[in-house]
């Protein structure tokens, strides 16, 4: 067994990094971004503004875009959890507008769930329930005012479908609102899966009954129509309902294979990866087939997902977008290991995306001259720039690269904060490292390789904790040398623009400004005066100049190794066949402990990266 585990070490390894290479970076990974019309409508929302989604929603109710405006008024009514001052103002000028009584009526339901939780019902509180029942009773007449100001609209029947099913309706409660909304349209996929739910096994119905529900709605669907997907839908409540595991054959194992052939037909039907309105169900689509222990499939899906995780189904599994990426790492990580380790992966697909554009933005700033920070930073695994902030701060970002660093691929956290973790290990100095995306922007402070404080702005989340944001300004004043944190935890508490608060953070810890450029193109910091690059460097590498370069200066470059001779050649090619033996003998024996058959693997590792690399540097000097 532990000869098995240490082939399949060694074979991910090796293959890791070849398996899905042009999968969108972890760090351009964002759940449910908006479009564009939406973004703008929800900065100006929080900010206070209610004019531009009264425009968004104006349009998709004039136009009859039904799906579209179902998703613009879920979102808008989530963001209303946390800045209702726009909508307020909004039905104060507008009461009869149907637009702003739509998310109203949604924005009740969304309370309501807030308040019952997704928790299962034996497991809600009493005082939970009398809440949610109490904001789902105040929700019936917003509702029924929308439908009748737009009767044309079959969102106010989707708000209704999902009131009926926390208000524990009849079914001839449930019969007359999907009557109605098919009526109004008869192919809206938000109808079709709020009722789905009232009919899955774990409320009002049965596993037989969702299954035969999805399968006719899907069979009378358009061609590219999403609800083919919803088969897929029911498949997938179906695999995670508890306590619903055959012990023998399954039941609905053939309507599972059915349901998945059917969404990778749809997927196919979309042009090109990051499809917004195809991201719903593909992700659905990757999760079962993980669950099916078809990982090649699942990793293609990825590709065609790109950047745009969504809420569910990951949110049944933890945190949505942690648990979306650990799967798409799972997935890389289990084809790796498939393939032998002298085996050649799969070619990649001849054209992938370029994902630089939907790239968080990254710099640190840094207490520390730049040749400080270059000596430090020498084994962090990253080729890195560095750049005069002003007298002894620094600027840091790190150089993107073709192919990254076994020790880059292996670590978890994004990569200047994982450069961040091995240059300020040691340090008497922290690092500050910023983060910028178009909806978010974040801090994170490290000292001594750890992280100390982390804090994001989003515009669309709720104002955080004041105790946890007192904590965070506290280690932050007492890492920067700040006397007084209260003007820190008043940037932090703020919400409105996250760029500004993210400047004025900066300015009141007293560091240098933000860097011109940052949060534009990827790489800002090659036209300051001073900037140097840093070239990655091998562990051994990096150990060597840590030791030779006298302190203050920036490191050298590395250059061409001297010429190997035959004997060198010759004496590490004998041990490496030894010790490579004496270590697979050593996991297959059951005599000789863990301990020993890790140093010996380790010894081999060492000689076969320095052959490899010894063997790269001869062809590279030849040609």
């Amino acid at each position: 067994m532990r000869l098995v585990f240490l082939l399949s070490f060694l074979r991910i390894l090796r293959h890791r990094d070849a398996i899905g290479p042009d999968l969108a970076p972890d760090e351009a990974v964002a759940l449910d971004p908006p479009d564009a019309p939406l973004r703008a409508a929800l900065t100006a929302a929080t900010a206070g503004d209610h004019a531009p989604a009264q425009e968004l929603l104006a349009s998709t109710r004039v136009h009859a875009q039904w799906e579209r405006r179902d998703a613009y008024v879920s979102r808008l009514a989530r963001t209303a959890l946390h800045h209702d001052g726009w909508l307020d103002a909004w039905v104060a000028q507008s009461p009869d507008d149907p637009d702003a009584l739509l998310v109203v009526a949604d924005l009740h339901l969304h309370q309501a769930w807030k308040v019952r939780t997704s928790a299962r019902a034996k497991d809600v509180e009493r005082d939970q329930f009398q809440a949610f029942f109490a904001l789902l009773e105040d929700a019936v007449p917003v509702i029924g005012a929308a439908a009748e100001l737009n009767p044309a609209d079959p969102v106010p029947w989707r708000i209704a479908l999902t009131h009926a099913r926390g208000m524990q309706a009849p079914r001839e409660v449930f019969d007359a609102y999907l009557a109605e909304a098919e009526a109004r349209d008869p192919h809206h996929f938000g109808c079709h899966a709020q009722a789905l739910q009232y009919l899955c096994a774990k409320w009002y119905g049965s596993h037989e009954e969702m299954f035969r529900y999805a399968e006719r709605v899907a069979a009378s669907a358009p061609p590219g129509s999403k609800l083919h997907a919803l088969p897929l839908q029911a498949a997938l409540e179906y695999r995670l309902s508890e306590a619903d595991e055959p012990e023998g054959p399954d039941p609905y194992g053939p309507k599972v294979e059915a349901a998945i052939d059917r969404a990778l037909s749809l997927s196919d039907t979309y042009d090109g990866a990051g499809d917004r309105e195809a991201a719903g169900f593909r992700n659905d689509l990757a999760l079962l087939l993980i669950m099916s222990d078809r990982p090649d499939a699942a990793l293609d899906v990825f590709r065609a997902i790109g950047v745009h995780a969504t809420e569910h189904p990951w949110n049944r599994l933890g945190d949505p977008r942690t648990e979306f990426l650990e799967a798409r790492s799972d997935v890389r990580l289990d084809l790796a290991s498939r393939i032998p380790f002298f085996g050649r992966p799969p070619e990649p697909p001849a054209t992938a995306p370029d994902w630089a554009a939907l790239t968080p933005r990254a710099v640190a700033i840094v207490p520390a001259p730049p040749a400080a920070v270059a000596q430090a930073a020498l084994i962090c695994g990253f080729s890195l720039r560095t750049a005069p902030a002003g007298e002894g701060y620094s600027y840091v970002e790190v150089v993107p690269e073709a192919t990254r660093g076994r020790r880059a691929a292996l670590l978890p956290e994004e990569p200047l904060t994982s450069a961040a973790e091995t240059f300020t290990t040691g340090e008497s100095w922290p690092a500050l490292v910023l983060h910028r995306t178009p909806e978010r922007c974040t801090v994170t402070a490290l000292h001594q390789g750890r992280q100390l404080a982390t804090h994001t702005w989003d515009a669309e989340s709720p104002a955080p904790d004041h105790a946890d944001v007192q904590a965070v300004a506290g280690e932050l004043a007492q890492l920067f040398g700040v006397a007084d944190p209260r003007p820190l935890a008043h940037i932090l508490r703020a919400t409105v623009d996250p760029v500004r608060h993210q400047a004025d953070l900066v300015t009141a810890l007293g560091l240098p400004p933000l860097p011109p450029g940052f949060g534009g193109d990827t790489e800002i910091l090659g036209e300051l005066p001073g900037a140097r690059v840093q070239a990655r460097r091998s562990i051994l590498a990096g150990m060597r100049d840590t030791m030779t370069t006298s302190t203050g200066s920036h490191p050298p470059a590395t250059g061409n190794a001297p010429a190997r001779t035959a004997r060198w050649w010759l004496t590490r090619g004998a041990a490496l066949v030894l010790v490579g033996a004496a270590a697979v003998f050593s996991w297959w024996s059951p005599q000789i402990g863990w301990f020993r058959s890790s140093l010996l693997s380790c010894a081999a590792l060492y000689l076969a990266g320095s052959l490899t690399n010894a063997l790269r540097r001869r062809t590279h000097t030849a040609s």
